[in-house]
């Protein structure tokens, strides 16, 4: 009998780990500096200031949640 192995060969194309850096790590990177630039930029229109400020906050907390949720796990298997 032929060695059988743990992986076909299509699971080997699947399994091929992408080069370059993990760009939904260093998103935090960009939220940083943005958050307090927003707040100071907009200081003169506080509601779209106030407005924008939590959405892109809300879509900060929302990534880190996706980043720590099995949905993020899956995608790199």
């Amino acid at each position: 009998m032929a060695p059988s192995s743990d992986f076909s060969d299509g699971d080997a194309a699947v399994r091929r780990r992408r080069k370059g850096p993990p760009f939904m790590l260093l998103l935090p990177l960009i939220y940083a500096p943005v958050l307090p630039l927003i707040r100071i930029g907009l200081r003169h229109n506080p509601v779209l200031r106030d407005r924008l400020f939590y959405g892109v906050l809300a879509g900060a907390f929302a990534h880190g949640t996706y980043l720590i949720t099995d949905l993020y796990d899956i995608e790199r298997k």
